[in-house]
């Protein structure tokens, strides 16, 4: 899961994969259409439940390894982190590196709620200067990279296992996108989630309050709003299940009864049969050093791989080396 969508509303790069998804079968939505402020605020509660043991694998290793994050990393430093979410997992950290000297962070998220509480959070840490970013990931990096300040490092934060949304291509070509805008010396802190046995993958995209069900519905409240569609909502059932091969979770949205959908901005008619599925997100799960060789093969070194032994998650400093491979 993730938080990678424009600000409000859905931008077209999204709008057309929408088209495209629902144009074929297996129907499907792109993850982006789960992120609006309601589902950010699910998934916010997501984080908290016990079946998903992410984040809190994330902070323990933020926890236990900030002073060595901050050893790896010279002064006058600015961090941008994509997909910031209130700044709960990040807050310990940047403590740790704002005691060293000044820091700018840059939070970028599409939720503006979100980030007015961020900001708030990060009030009372000395040395650290906000400036919050509302829209995608690449519009918020982008704007940080335009106006960094002369002689600073920069240290992008993709944190919560954003990277395990993204099919393998798209993955590996964001990893070389933030590599293109990064300068010799910058960092990139990479969270991503292990491989685990599949009962405890699922208990963690299915939970038994059944927040995860309504934030998986709540891609479709968002098509229905954004879009004048009119799926009926409550006819769908929530359903994770998970592609040992792939090593992926997906996340489906199954109707229960036949449904005539029209979605007006599109200019599209649907007929599902009951049983039929939308496939609205996959979370791809890693192995050990996996992401340290991807990085590698978009022009980063890997400095440092933490795992958690709790909950198998990966942390990795990823630093910008001077040539890159093509």
């Amino acid at each position: 899961m993730t938080t990678l969508a424009p600000a409000g509303l859905l931008g077209p790069e999204t709008t057309r994969a929408i088209r495209v998804g629902l144009s074929t079968r297996p129907l499907r939505l792109p993850f982006e259409c789960l992120y609006d402020e309601v589902g950010s605020a699910l998934f916010d509660a997501i984080t908290l439940l016990p079946e998903y043991g992410v984040s809190r694998a994330e902070r323990r290793l933020l926890d236990r390894h900030r002073e060595v994050i901050a050893e790896w990393l010279p002064h006058h430093l600015e961090v941008v982190e994509l997909g910031s979410g209130t700044g709960r997992t990040t807050h310990r950290l940047l403590e740790g590196l704002a005691r060293r000297g000044p820091v700018l962070y840059h939070p970028v998220d599409i939720s503006p709620s979100a980030l007015a509480e961020c900001q708030r959070q990060m009030e009372g840490i000395r040395g650290l200067t906000v400036q919050p970013f509302e829209g995608t990931h690449q519009e918020g990096l982008g704007a940080v990279v335009a106006r960094r300040q002369p002689g600073s490092t920069l240290l992008v934060l993709f944190l919560g296992s954003n990277i395990g949304n993204f099919e393998p291509p798209r993955a590996r070509g964001f990893l070389s996108d933030v590599r293109s805008r990064l300068q010799t010396g910058d960092g990139l802190l990479l969270g991503a989630d292990l491989v685990k046995p599949e009962p405890v993958l699922l208990a963690a995209y299915d939970d038994s309050v059944g927040v995860t069900a309504a934030f998986n519905r709540n891609a479709l409240a968002r098509v229905n709003r954004e879009l004048e569609a009119d799926f009926d909502i409550k006819a769908f059932a929530h359903r994770a299940v998970y592609d040992k091969e792939a090593r992926r979770v997906e996340m489906h949205l199954v109707t229960e009864e036949t449904q005539h959908v029209r979605v007006s901005v599109l200019g599209l008619d649907l007929w599902l049969a009951p049983g039929e599925t939308i496939w609205t997100e996959s979370s791809y799960k890693f192995l050990p050093d996996e992401l340290p060789r991807m990085g590698g093969a978009s022009g980063f070194a890997s400095a440092v791989e933490w795992i958690d032994a709790l909950w198998p998650f990966s942390l990795s400093l990823l630093v910008a080396r001077h040539e890159i491979d093509h």
